[in-house]
């Protein structure tokens, strides 16, 4: 349901579909054959639109290496059509709709779109609007833009050797900025989201207190009470400074729990 942009002359993966979108005019429709010459990579670039129409990051689970490297690692796109499609290259028809021309830079780019670096100079952009968000308490909105910055850096970082300088400079920039997404995910109630996006940091840079902390909360808020008195114990640990809150935060859950087990004891007895 949204367009796809193709910035001509930027090397697209499908070429021939610069050459059918420059024979067109802006709000014609046509059809297009094309001999499978020019279709050898068509399985490759539906994979990535398909991921991307399905929310996830086109680049998700990729080694550091061309995508043509990383089908040889794993020997499926995903996609039982699609990897036919790869083992026996055929002639496509393409129906295609021009809704617009544009000039050069005079629109915003997606992230995709971008050179290393116009992704690293969007990245403390979106951050800071997203810190304004937060403060006009407009969580969801927030959340997208540090989503949006993880993702630029998430592509960069595709490209670096992992656990290397490179890579590992560009992890210091996603850390605090998956922090305040989780910190936004709280606000809004996505608790599991939370455990989720914690978890993988925790599996990385296992001695982040505030990964911790947002993921004790979540743990608290969906009645994991063991497991949110493990990470509440492992902050107070790791950063000192932050045992008056872990000894508010585990008052508080002590309090939930009881109130929780008084409203259990009443319900099971009106069932006996």
């Amino acid at each position: 349901g949204i367009p796809m942009e193709i910035i001509v002359g930027k090397m697209f993966k499908l070429e021939i579909w610069e050459t059918l979108l420059s024979s067109m005019r802006a709000g014609e429709v046509a059809e297009f054959w094309c001999d499978a010459i020019h279709t050898g990579m068509y399985a490759l670039v539906s994979r990535g639109m398909r991921r991307i129409a399905e929310g996830r990051d086109p680049l998700e689970g990729q080694k550091h290496r061309c995508g043509m490297g990383n089908m040889f690692d794993y020997h499926s796109t995903g996609y039982d059509d699609l990897d036919e499609l790869q083992r026996t290259p055929q002639p496509l028809i393409f129906i295609m709709e021009l809704f617009r021309v544009e000039e050069p830079s005079a629109y915003k780019r997606d992230t995709w779109a971008m050179s290393k670096e116009e992704k690293l100079a969007a990245v403390p952009v979106l951050h800071s609007e997203g810190n304004r968000l937060v403060l006009r308490k407009e969580f969801g909105q927030a959340a997208e833009k540090y989503q949006e910055a993880v993702i630029c850096l998430r592509n960069l970082q595709a490209k670096e050797k992992p656990w290397e300088d490179g890579w590992l400079k560009l992890e210091s920039l996603v850390t605090p900025l998956v922090l305040n997404y989780c910190q936004c995910q709280l606000e809004l109630g996505e608790y599991y989201e939370v455990l989720e996006h914690t978890t993988e940091l925790l599996q990385k840079h296992n001695d982040n207190a505030k990964a911790y902390f947002k993921r004790a909360k979540a743990h608290a808020a969906v009645w994991n009470e063991r497991e949110a008195r493990e990470d509440f114990l492992r902050v107070a640990h790791l950063d000192p400074s932050m045992a008056a809150a872990v000894k508010k935060e585990l008052k508080q859950l002590g309090e939930r729990m009881r109130k929780k087990h008084m409203e259990d004891r009443k319900r099971y007895q009106g069932l006996f």
